[in-house]
């Protein structure tokens, strides 16, 4: 049975830098605020033109140009959104014409922060059948579009990226390990855009109340992510019959320093081993394990036959995890 081993990884952030002083108009010293309840210093900001699928293309060439791969070589394309060019057709087949993949299928998955997690773990399943050798998988988001700009709690919060691995199938036993995905549908409640769908068709009316942007019940969310967090690194060591203490590095999704710490102290797993870039993008949604992934690997953080456990948790409410040998 074939492996996933990852080929090549690429990532794309906004050129526009929206610093904590951005949110000064909400709460006095901003920068203070939003730092020492978040650790995030700023975040990029899609332009007006910019679209998910804009930022995806690029993070996808990069990826394409570090592995020297021709698209044509690809057999199926995932888009990890919660946030897609529009309701339909699937942002990954403008992807899929962008980059050339004339090959491939394409579609999107929605699991929102978790998105990334899960498309790798599909993609992970269709390499492992045999049926495919090669999937461009794409974590992108630009919730800069859909945030409630007067709202303290989230708005300073999220960023916009993306983040791409190109997964090809090994006779080795290296690359994915082990994945774990889960979903708890009784909190699907806690993180929403309540107008943007079938349920409440966007209208003047949902506008006019800011149904149409992003709610998050904050500290609902914080409790749950400490939770599961800690369940995902035992039970995906468990199944590697390895120890956290065994892992190289960790690769959490970048929603909150305070989540990192927390989870440091009750797993008593070094704060080094976390990698972080929360502090420059902020929560980028299904791009932040996506682009924290890729710049550690071009930095030499991340080295060859090195263990990397990558982590997801969001609205769903969902959360997964992805043991990666490198």
């Amino acid at each position: 049975m074939p492996y996933a081993k990852v080929l090549a990884t690429g990532g794309r952030a906004p050129d526009r830098v929206v610093t904590n002083d951005f949110f000064n108009y909400l709460v006095e010293d901003a920068d203070a605020w939003i730092f020492s309840r978040t650790g995030i210093r700023e975040r990029r900001f899609a332009a007006e033109n910019e679209a998910t699928s804009d930022l995806a293309t690029a993070a996808a060439r990069n990826a394409l140009a570090a592995g020297k791969i021709d698209p044509l070589e690809l057999d199926c394309v995932i888009v990890a959104t919660s946030t897609p060019d529009m309701i339909l057709p699937a942002t990954a087949c403008m992807v899929q014409k962008n980059i050339g993949a004339a090959n491939a299928f394409a579609f999107d998955m929605n699991a929102v922060c978790s998105s990334f997690v899960y498309a790798v773990d599909a993609a992970d399943s269709f390499i492992r059948s045999g049926k495919y050798r090669k999937i461009l998988v794409i974590g992108a988001d630009t919730y800069s579009k859909v945030l409630d700009f007067q709202d303290k709690t989230t708005a300073p919060l999220f960023g916009d990226g993306a983040g791409a691995v190109i997964l090809g199938a090994t006779e080795e036993k290296k690359g994915i390990l082990q994945t774990l995905i889960k979903s708890d549908g009784n909190g699907w409640e806690l993180i929403q855009v309540p107008s943007s769908g079938s349920r409440k068709p966007v209208t003047a009316e949902t506008i006019a109340n800011r149904e149409n942007t992003f709610k998050m019940a904050g500290k609902s969310v914080f409790v749950f992510a400490t939770d599961v967090i800690p369940q995902i690194i035992e039970t995906v060591t468990a199944k590697a019959g390895i120890k956290a203490t065994d892992l190289d590095h960790i690769i959490p999704h970048q929603a909150n320093v305070r989540i990192i710490d927390f989870i440091s102290k009750k797993t008593g797993i070094a704060k080094e081993k976390f990698l972080l870039n929360l502090d420059r993008y902020g929560n980028t949604a299904a791009a932040s394990v996506g682009l924290a992934l890729d710049e550690n690997l071009r930095n030499g953080t991340i080295k060859e036959g090195q263990l990397v456990l990558i982590m997801g948790f969001g609205g769903g409410l969902s959360w997964g995890g992805l043991l990666i040998q490198f």
